[in-house]
């Protein structure tokens, strides 16, 4: 028995539209994670130097350079998941130093960016001053958002 056409058709036209729905690039994607991490990342840390008392550096000379790749990379290079950052930067003294962030990223842009304690000698979730004080670690773990249309 045969099916009447309209029914082949309205099958046709649902399949093609998921296709295209399921093919469509997402807006996350690395080069937007980078250009959103880096200026967030510089000025935390402008900040933080400031509040354990170190000497001013302007987040401006901080230079940070991100490379972002999803962390699973069978799940295809873009979209909202696990994400891995290397973080080059530029700390006090002019020292280049490296970090390597763990991003979730949801799917309206939104980050949360932790890094291991012992990573880097940036600390635990607190981190003392020079007076003495403990305060929270504004590098340990951060959140920010990029636009994603």
């Amino acid at each position: 028995m045969r099916r009447p056409t309209t029914d082949i058709v309205r099958e046709s036209v649902v399949l093609l539209a998921f296709i295209a729905c399921g093919c469509r690039q997402s807006p996350i994607t690395s080069s937007r994670i980078e250009k959103a991490i880096a200026p967030t990342f510089a000025n935390l840390v402008h900040v933080e130097i400031s509040r354990i008392g170190l000497a001013p550096v302007a987040a401006s000379d901080i230079k940070v350079t991100a490379n972002c790749r999803k962390a699973v990379l069978e799940s295809g290079p873009a979209g909202a998941g696990d994400w891995v950052c290397v973080l080059d930067w530029y700390g006090p003294n002019r020292k280049v130093l490296r970090d390597v962030y763990d991003l979730t990223v949801a799917t309206d842009g939104c980050y949360t960016a932790t890094i291991e304690g012992a990573e880097a000698g940036l600390g635990g979730p607190t981190i003392a001053t020079q007076a003495g004080a403990t305060v929270r670690n504004l590098l340990f773990a951060f959140d920010g958002c990029f636009d994603t249309t």
